[in-house]
């Protein structure tokens, strides 16, 4: 049973096997899972030694395997035979770097490899000698075009609505090519720097190849993640402070906008609809449900302050639909905030165009809150848990709220059944109470 249990765990790394080690290793798990007693795991002494020095043999086997078939680029053989002296695993977009660099010169050989490339795309690595990010890199672009070529130029990128046209680039750069075999590309250049470099600001990305020109690169996940420093000489990278702050301020913004507007916001309005059915709860209701709007609002305005800061950080990218809806979301939610202070008596003639006013504009911002923390998430794009945890939130509370619509119906029929029961003067209904 362990055993079993053992092998399918290490099972699900089969695929990363190469296949003619991978069906060694299968012929050889069945030989040890199918073997009964008294052969392989009989009882005695000897036996039990000599399986278990079988399974420890086994497991060191797998070990082996796997550490041997990891994807690094410390064991990777270019096609041209080529050798660099150092290699860089990129954190992102399946992406490594492999260079060798003569400080004196300031000439490094470098190759650029992304793998995983099975549908039509342009990769890209560059050097920003202006600062961190893409604006005022130096790129190198590759992609297969449609009749098979490879198609490999420099571009300087000057702007967010860069389309990488051709051009040449603030350094030398010589012996460019770029290669396509099993689903990677591979870009070989040598790059003249400045004598004497020792760190540049690096950026990789790839996106889709739309009628053989590159089309706009995803906006959110590793694609905007995807840059670091590089110390030629040490070769250690790390990401960069300015890239971090900014993923680190829009998970900020989604986790306080999705708390706000879209799970405070609506349990409010449940509270406010369902809880005031019961008298007991009155007035009580109206302060827990006041509560929970301001709260709401007040942090649903720091996140609002938090995506127009962001967007001032990113100019030239644009998330139009959802930008629209959070600045609605606000005024909308604003003009809720200050009609408390004009909230007519309940035995006001005006106050029944107030309730239809304040509940016409609460309903249409929950509906805007939920749809926008949805575009948040397209955008955002994390794990998909958090986007499956809050669509269990809105369903738990969608299934609360239709179970008390439907206790509230009945509650309000019984009273107003109850009610004319008591208005009339011979029972129930007039009827003599038959």
């Amino acid at each position: 049973m362990y055993i079993r249990t053992a092998f399918s765990t290490y099972g699900l790394q089969l695929q990363k096997i190469p296949k003619a080690l991978s069906s060694v290793f299968s012929a050889f798990t069945v030989f040890i899972l199918e073997t009964k007693p008294p052969t392989l795991f009989s009882s005695t002494p000897m036996d039990m030694a000599k399986r278990s020095r079988t399974i420890l043999f086994c497991f060191i086997l797998i070990s082996l395997f796997l550490l041997c078939s990891a994807q690094s680029c410390n064991n990777n053989i270019f096609a041209s035979n080529k050798v660099f002296s150092a290699c860089n695993d990129l954190p992102y977009l399946d992406s490594f770097l492999h260079w060798t660099y003569d400080p004196s010169s300031g000439t490094a050989q470098i190759a650029f490899r992304h793998t995983g490339i099975a549908s039509p795309r342009w990769v890209a690595w560059a050097i920003n000698p202006e600062g961190k990010g893409m604006v005022g890199s130096q790129a190198l672009v590759a992609f297969q075009k449609s009749d098979g070529t490879m198609s490999v130029y420099t571009s300087p990128v000057t702007g967010y609505r860069t389309q990488l046209q051709k051009g040449d680039l603030s350094f030398g750069v010589s012996d460019l090519s770029a290669t396509y075999s099993n689903n990677e590309i591979v870009i070989f250049a040598t790059l003249e720097l400045p004598k004497n470099t020792t760190t540049v600001n690096q950026v990789w990305q790839d996106g889709p190849v739309l009628n053989d020109s590159p089309g706009t690169h995803d906006l959110s996940g590793a694609n905007v993640r995807s840059m670091a420093t590089l110390n030629l000489l040490s070769g250690q990278s790390a990401t960069t402070g300015t890239t971090n702050s900014k993923i680190r301020s829009k998970y900020i913004h989604g986790v306080l906008n999705t708390i706000s507007w879209g799970i405070m916001m609506p349990l409010g309005v449940v509270i406010a609809r369902y809880v005031s059915v019961f008298e007991s709860a009155d007035p009580a209701w109206f302060y827990l449900h006041v509560t929970c709007q301001t709260s709401a609002y007040i942090v649903g305005v720091v996140g609002w302050i938090t995506g127009l800061l962001l967007g001032k950080k990113s100019p030239g990218i644009q998330h139009t639909a959802h930008r629209t809806i959070g600045i609605l979301l606000f005024c909308l939610a604003t003009l809720q905030v200050l009609s408390l202070r004009l909230r007519p008596k309940k035995d006001h003639r005006y106050r029944l165009y107030w309730n239809i006013y304040h509940r016409s504009v609460g309903y249409t911002v929950i509906i805007l809150s939920i749809l926008n923390v949805f575009k948040g998430f397209d955008i955002l794009n994390p794990d998909d848990k958090w986007k499956k945890a809050y669509v269990g939130i809105i369903a738990a509370l969608g299934i609360v709220a239709a179970c008390l619509e439907v206790y509230t119906w009945i509650l309000v029929v019984r009273r107003k059944k109850s009610s004319g029961d008591e208005n009339s003067p011979n029972g129930m209904k007039g009827t003599n109470g038959v």
